[in-house]
């Protein structure tokens, strides 16, 4: 927030430089991001949290300030010039929405002429970036950025003299202030009369209502209007505005009619005419006064510093807390503006930031404690070590990917995906239900900047909703995921899943079961100990044209990542070094070519002897030599024994007993050219 020093001065007669102001701003929690010049005058921008929403004003950062020097805070005195006529024989209010609307007050000022502002209104707001309108809507704007407290007015005119406070009905639009087309929703409170909207409440007018150059009769409004309806409201919009900005972080309810009739002494200070009579004010149900009790004890131990009772009190008492303390409790009544104290600590934090948080001693050393990695955290290391030694770099992506990439991954339809709903983001806006598509796209990525071979892997989450029959609101389904994907042939990404997944627990049996994915032209269920872990496959013909992949056609899989942490199974064991060689058959063989490596391993396994110690895949021939139907497999046997040198003769029978299995089992022959 821009705060021009000359303003602030109206407010408080502090008499300090700029940098000292902002060294007390500073110290108070309220930080400033710079000081600039503006003509004769000095501008400070200071940052405002979003709990602090009664310091959106010049009158709260006086308010502040006040309190911080001991300086008197000048509220400006308000007296209105009012007519005879009374206030409710023009304009009636309901307010049909209660909890959204806690408050909202009417005034009529009669006889207003509207014109171009003052010097002094036009510099003032330009100082704090606001632009000049004319002289009603400047005036009420500058009692916005004094009070914190944002009016509207309204052309008397075209109103109908009677306000309603209510919810949009479907169907509804409105043309706001900024010429924005918005399409209301049956959730979004509006300010209405007897023929439709004419303001989206909290957030900004509509054009229809607004004040122009033949308007005489004003209907000001001030209100209070629930935070996250107008939050909500100005988000779906698209609509932001500062009355919004200030809405959203919680006006002061109790002062509402006090701003409403600065407000209306502004109006007519600059533009002429006189209010009528009296106020509307519709106030359904006036909130209790906090009160919070603070122990002194409890002070003292968690700021670590003695703090005598008697400052305590001194400090509760200009924070306006009006401090009671008996014994070693201090009762407080929380000011109306202060919507951010509500807890013990809370106080605590006030009366640090007034004692100084320079003045509470810091220890020259901490202890710290170190907790262990647990076992998600080690077993992600443990991944992403293995896929480093093959060759597999770790990516991070966003969590949102393209409705027309997320349809070549899902069964369902692309609208089951969970969304987000801000029209500002119309592309890319959708939760992955799987992670391939970011891996993909950052595979294309490297691929376009000749960064070959390319292997990356993402561990992430992913979030699939919950099916329609659960009631609205369930959460939905996130599971972490681990993704690999690879501009290599799909042998090599299966080689590095299934000793990815022996690297966890080496006992474990690894299947690639043929499946049908919607995303893969040939694909398979990776199944571990009969149970689904993970997909793998070669992407489909669709997904290739959509990411632009032309020389490569990439290989991808993704597995549950708490499926894998299921099989870990805490310690390894490990064994001596052989002691004794071991003898290596190639066997190449000739099958048919529906014949499956699973088929193969299977037949191999079945007859395999105690001294089979691997069974590995080199490869498939297809060409001169081999039948049409058929295809040729090579596969590596290696036989040791633990207690001995292995022959050749005794490894001929192993190796006869198992090509026996294999052309029973197979109709496997050995290729002897």
């Amino acid at each position: 927030m821009r705060i021009l020093l000359s303003w602030l001065r109206d407010y408080i007669e502090i008499g300090l430089p700029a940098e000292k102001i902002v060294e007390i701003l500073s110290g108070l929690g309220l930080p400033c991001e710079g000081i600039k010049s503006f003509d004769d005058d000095v501008i400070i921008d200071v940052e405002i949290t979003s709990n602090r929403g009664d310091c959106l004003s010049y009158i709260g950062i006086a308010r502040e300030l006040a309190a911080a020097t001991g300086k008197k805070l000048k509220v400006p005195t308000v007296e209105l010039d009012e007519s005879a006529k009374d206030v409710a024989e023009l304009v009636a209010v309901e307010i049909a929405e209660p909890d959204l609307c806690g408050r909202y007050t009417a005034r009529i000022i009669e006889g207003v002429k509207v014109r171009p502002s003052p010097d002094w209104l036009k510099n003032r707001l330009e100082a704090v970036g606001l632009r000049s309108v004319n002289n009603v809507v400047d005036a009420a704007n500058y009692a916005m950025i004094e009070t914190g407290q944002p009016p509207h007015a309204f052309d008397y005119e075209k109103t109908g003299g009677r306000i309603i406070v209510r919810k949009a009905l479907a169907g509804e639009q409105i043309i706001s202030i900024d010429g924005s087309k918005c399409q209301l929703a049956p959730d979004m409170l509006i300010i209405a009369d007897p023929q439709g909207p004419v303001a989206i409440a909290g957030v900004m007018g509509g054009a229809d209502t607004e004040v122009c150059g033949t308007t005489t009769t004003i209907l000001l409004e001030d209100a209070y209007f629930d935070p996250l309806s107008v939050r909500k409201t100005s988000r779906k919009l698209s609509l932001p505005s500062e009355a919004a900005f200030r809405f959203e972080r919680t006006v002061d309810i109790e002062t509402v009619d006090w701003a409403s009739k600065r407000t209306a002494q502004l109006i007519t200070q600059v533009a002429g005419g006189k209010v009528a009579k009296g106020v509307v004010d519709i106030y359904p149900k006036k909130p209790a006064q906090k009160k919070v009790t603070l122990r002194l004890a409890r002070l003292n131990k968690v700021l670590g510093v003695q703090i005598p009772p008697r400052e305590t009190v001194k400090i509760l008492s200009r924070l306006s807390f009006q401090p009671q303390q008996k014994d070693d409790l201090i009762s407080c009544t929380v000011p109306s503006w202060r919507s951010d104290i509500y807890r013990e600590v809370d106080l605590i934090e006030e009366v640090a930031r007034l004692y100084g948080y320079n003045r509470i001693p810091t220890e020259q050393k901490i202890q710290v404690q170190v907790v262990p990695v647990d076992s998600r955290q080690r077993l992600a290391e443990s991944i992403g070590t293995y896929l480093n030694g093959c060759g597999f770099y770790e990516t991070i992506n966003v969590a949102f990917i393209d409705n027309s990439v997320a349809e070549l991954f899902v069964v369902e339809d692309s609208s089951e995906h969970l969304g987000v709903k801000d029209v500002s983001r119309k592309s890319a806006n959708l939760l992955r239900q799987m992670l391939l598509p970011s891996l993909l796209a950052v595979l294309k990525t490297n691929l376009n900047a000749k960064n070959t071979p390319c292997r990356i892997f993402e561990i992430a989450d992913t979030f699939v909703p919950r099916p329609r029959r659960r009631k609205a609101g369930t959460l939905p389904v996130e599971k972490t995921k681990l993704a690999i994907a690879c501009d290599s042939n799909f042998p090599l990404l299966r080689g590095v899943v299934d000793g990815l997944i022996k690297s966890i627990n080496r006992d474990t049996g690894v299947v690639f079961k043929p499946a049908e994915l919607v995303w893969a032209q040939t694909g398979a269920q990776i199944i571990v100990n009969s149970r689904l872990i993970g997909v793998a496959g070669i992407v489909s013909q669709a997904v290739k044209d959509k990411f632009d992949f032309k020389d490569v056609t990439p290989s991808a899989a993704e597995l549950d990542f708490e499926l894998l942490s299921a099989l870990h199974t805490g310690s390894v064991k490990v064994k001596p070094v052989p002691k004794f060689p071991a003898i290596e058959r190639d066997l190449s063989l000739i099958v048919d070519e529906q014949v499956r490596w699973a088929d193969i391993a299977a037949a191999v396994n079945k007859k395999a002897p105690n001294e089979l110690e691997d069974v590995r895949f080199v490869g498939i021939y297809r060409g001169k030599g081999i039948a049409s139907g058929k295809k040729s497999l090579t596969l590596t046997l290696a036989f040791r024994d633990q207690d001995g040198t292995l022959t050749h003769e005794t490894v001929d029978c192993f190796q006869a007993d198992i090509l026996k299995s294999l052309t029973e089992s197979t109709g496997a022959q050995l290729r002897t050219v």
